[in-house]
């Protein structure tokens, strides 16, 4: 009964950014949990090649080239998810860009290319997703990964933490004018997990002092600590959930100031 709470089968996820990283490791999650998968990003090889994968573990799974920041290439994604396997159940928000630096001599340019991929994105999404789904009369669930730097700072990131604070209060709003369509809108909010683009760093000296002094675990998260969040917010066993916002951070976000 437990364990069927959290099944995905049946249903249909799309997610965004998968060509690497969190997206790339979601895809596979919700795939091994029963959905089918529409993975979406701008680099078609990479996402040729997981689709692979996942077919390959008995999954179904369709690549789908998307822009986050165009309205089109949004629209043109979920027609051909709904082609493939019909309306979309699960909406994952993983898409983003990093790019730190000062904010005295940050260029207008990177601050509207963070908003315009790391939140407005989200909005894009989630409104079109949305739509959908009062369209064809159904429940969902849409996820937006988020960050603790929207609930805390860090230097040289003035613009990605304002956006992903953007994201979390967009979470919370969303699941408040959504909550009566039976569609539910919560977050996750992952720490520092290790993964292709920040390996290099943690691996470095100065990578390894900050885990050594910030992180009260002593060590960074892994892409499987997240699939539990993951999976209780996309299933029925968070079906009483909306609005929320879930920390997966080793404790980071109760560290001592």
């Amino acid at each position: 009964m437990t364990c069927e709470r959290f099944s995905l089968n049946g249903k249909t996820a799309l997610v965004t950014g998968a060509s690497s990283g969190l997206g790339h490791h979601f895809a596979k999650a919700l795939s091994a949990a029963g959905a089918n998968v529409v993975i979406c990003a701008r680099r078609i090889e990479r996402l040729n090649h997981l689709a692979d994968e996942i077919k390959q573990d008995g999954g179904k799974a369709l690549p789908v080239m998307m822009d986050v920041t165009q309205t089109d290439s949004i629209k043109e994604a979920f027609d051909s998810a709904e082609q493939k396997f019909g309306h979309v159940d699960i909406v994952i928000n993983n898409a983003g860009i990093g790019d730190p630096g000062d904010f005295l001599s940050m260029s207008e340019e990177s601050w509207d290319s963070m908003m315009d991929t790391n939140l407005k994105s989200v909005w894009r999404l989630s409104q079109e997703a949305a739509n959908r789904l009062i369209k064809h009369q159904k429940s969902g669930s849409i996820i937006n990964i988020a960050s603790i730097l929207g609930l805390r700072v860090a230097p040289k990131l003035s613009h990605y933490a304002t956006a992903k604070a953007g994201v979390i209060q967009l979470t919370k709003s969303l699941g408040l004018e959504l909550a009566r369509h039976q569609i539910r809108v919560n977050a996750i909010a992952p720490g520092y997990i290790r993964t292709e683009m920040n390996d290099a760093f943690f691996s470095s000296e100065p990578g390894q002092d900050y885990i050594k002094q910030k992180m009260p675990m002593r060590r960074l998260g892994n892409v499987d600590e997240l699939v539990g969040p993951l999976l209780l917010l996309a299933s029925d066993a968070g079906s009483f959930m909306t609005g929320s916002v879930i920390t997966v951070d080793g404790g980071q976000m109760v560290n001592a100031l």
